[in-house]
């Protein structure tokens, strides 16, 4: 059996990579690691996201559930929420989920291209290591 030690990456499809770039650097505040023309590569707190060019986006919208998460600090969250919303980011919900799997207030919203993301203040997570 293989037994996964965490996640490496993970990849976002998007129309424009150069517009994704400059979206996700500013209003999710990644770092630029490299531009590979079809492929970008960024830096949320430790863990690569590539956004990678497709000709037609993705839709997944058939899909309630389907959405890419970033953690965002506790004390960050309330003002995560205002500069994206300052910014022209519509949020399309928010709530506070406890008692499940991972837990802690949650903030949606899209992408240019329509991949809907949440960040969230992780209060807890039950696959943690005690």
């Amino acid at each position: 059996m293989v037994k996964t030690k965490g996640i490496a990456h993970f990849s976002i499809p998007v129309t424009d990579t150069k517009r994704s770039k400059e979206w996700y650097t500013r209003h999710l505040g990644m770092k630029m690691l490299a531009d590979a023309g079809n492929m970008v590569f960024l830096d949320s707190g430790g863990d690569c996201i590539i956004l990678v060019k497709v000709d037609k986006p993705i839709s997944t919208s058939h899909v309630v559930d389907m959405h890419h998460s970033f953690l965002v600090d506790h004390d960050e969250y309330e003002a995560a929420i205002k500069d994206l919303k300052a910014n022209g980011v519509e949020v399309l919900y928010s709530e506070d989920r406890q008692g499940g799997v991972v837990n802690g207030p949650r903030t949606y919203f899209n992408d240019p291209d329509g991949n809907t993301l949440e960040i969230i203040d992780l209060t807890s997570y039950s696959g943690a290591p005690r």
